[in-house]
């Protein structure tokens, strides 16, 4: 059987996929996977293809099941829900008014559990009984070879023990990623027991075909990202009320704004204190993605061409790339790395942008620009050689556009004069956005304006923005007005 190389996967000799301690075996999925001792340093783990039980749990007597749930839901605690991002939770409630199923998938590590916690806590301030709430939390590995028979048992106990009248049920299963055949559960509660459920996990996981063929019609999709900056500064205790409270605090946003930029938007990290734990948290998030939602989900042999791949697309942010040079740069073949970036941006790792154009056949033939998922984890893992500072901008400029829900492309002309961002929002082209770190010197602030200009001219736009570090004008151009707006300022006011 292959050795997968997992550096520092397991600290304190334990397994983070499972829990299981060093020097044991625990199951995951369809696999075995054995945690070996090296030095006191757990870097391999070894994966065989073996024929599991995935009955053993389907009898897991009722006492084991009601204390492993004791633990993940409010029936007889108070469970702690962190800070509030009110923007999500408004959603979520107006969604659930449909009651329809709510999917909530994203990156590991952005918030998709706690949202939920805090929906659920909000029914029990609201008069929902805390019987009526059940929360399954799938990365528990008390429930080991999780299957359709463990979930049905799970359930049928959680009816006669705990709530066995309802009128009103409201169901989480979260991290369900790992059964098979999860959403015909969901379905079969949604039908057949009229309850609310929510589905939470990592959207490798979640967006597949099977999925979506049967929960068809019956479902409504919410995307999870870390924290926008606006959310940031909430977590910072430094929240804006107003533009007047706003300019009040501005030496205190434009510190934070700095951090936001160095250290990115998951929320863990927007809320340890510690340089060094938030640089080690950055560092185990990028295993976790990887391992979990790419080698085992793909089953990847390859792992160190996918970790260097992976490297190199953070390395890259902000740029075009083509797969045909990461080829040769990396020495894969075409198919893999045409694949391994697939994975890769199936699980919320990477972003990859087309060029603007009306031809279909064009856009897919030109090469694609990168972005990652947080600027935090690219400055924690990949290789960073100066401050790039453009590049960051850019990565969190395109963040805000996709969590707000527009669809970005870049564009270039035959001369080669480049716009970072074609905005579009459903069919319409919103506007067209350069950005730039600099531009106090005149040749850099005419170069930025000229491709502007070409762009908004071709789109039929009548303004255009350049988002800078600090510069703030706006100036006319051939009947067009162009707007000079501080990164900073631009996350706040684009509300």
């Amino acid at each position: 059987m292959p050795l997968v190389r997992a550096c520092l996967l397991c600290h304190y000799y334990q397994c983070l996929l499972c829990g299981g301690l060093s020097e044991v075996t625990c199951c995951i999925g369809k696999f075995l996977v054995k945690v070996t001792d090296d030095d006191d340093n757990f870097k391999y783990i070894e994966l065989q293809n073996i024929r599991m039980d995935t009955n053993v749990n389907a009898n897991m007597n009722k006492t084991k099941i009601i204390e492993i749930l004791l633990d993940w839901n409010f029936w007889e605690k108070d469970i702690y829900t962190g800070v509030r991002r009110e923007k999500v939770l408004n959603r979520m409630k107006r969604l659930a008014k449909m009651k329809e199923i709510i999917v909530v998938s994203g990156a590991r590590r952005s918030g998709k559990s706690t949202i939920i916690v805090q929906f659920c806590k909000d029914l029990i301030e609201k008069g929902t009984r805390k019987e009526d709430i059940l929360i399954i939390n799938f990365e528990d590995p008390r429930f080991r070879n999780m299957n359709l028979d463990l979930l049905n048992r799970i359930y049928d106990v959680y009816r006669s023990e705990v709530c066995p009248e309802s009128k009103e049920q409201y169901v989480v299963l979260d991290e369900i990623q790992t059964v098979n055949g999860w959403e015909k559960f969901a379905r079969f509660l949604h039908e057949n027991k009229k309850a609310h459920v929510f589905v939470t996990g990592s959207s490798s996981r979640l967006l597949s075909s099977e999925y979506a063929t049967v929960l068809s019609g019956r479902h409504v999709d919410v995307e999870m990202y870390p924290l926008s900056f606006l959310e940031f500064l909430e977590f910072k205790d430094a929240g804006i009320k107003s533009k007047l409270d706003a300019a009040a605090k501005r030496h205190v946003i434009k510190k934070l704004f700095s951090e936001y930029m160095r250290l990115g938007g998951f929320p863990k990290i927007a809320l340890v204190d510690d340089f060094e734990n938030k640089k080690e948290l950055l560092n185990s998030y990028f295993r976790d993605i990887i391992i979990k939602d790419v080698v085992l989900r793909y089953r990847i042999k390859n792992v160190d061409k996918l970790e260097e791949l992976a490297r190199y697309y953070l390395s890259n942010v902000s740029s075009v790339q083509s797969f045909n040079k990461i080829k040769n740069v990396l020495g894969l073949s075409l198919d893999t790395v045409e694949r391994y970036s697939r994975y890769l941006s199936n699980a919320y790792f990477v972003f990859f942008v087309k060029k603007f154009s009306y031809s279909v056949k064009e856009q897919i033939l030109n090469p694609r620009k990168v972005y990652c998922i947080d600027t935090g984890l690219r400055n924690a893992v990949g290789f960073v050689f100066s401050k790039d500072e453009g590049r960051l901008m850019e990565n969190i400029v395109f963040l805000e556009l996709k969590k707000r829900g527009f669809e970005a492309y870049y564009w270039k002309d035959s001369k080669q004069k480049e716009v970072d961002f074609v905005v579009k929002e459903n069919e319409h082209i919103k506007s067209a956005i350069q950005v730039c770190w600099n531009v106090d010197n005149e040749k850099t602030r005419m170069r930025e304006v000229s491709a502007l200009m070409s762009a908004i001219k071709e789109l039929g736009l009548k303004e255009g923005l350049i988002i800078t570090e600090d510069f703030e004008d706006e100036v006319k151009v051939d009947s067009k007005n162009i707007k000079f707006v501080p990164l900073y300022k631009w996350l706040i006011e684009c509300r």
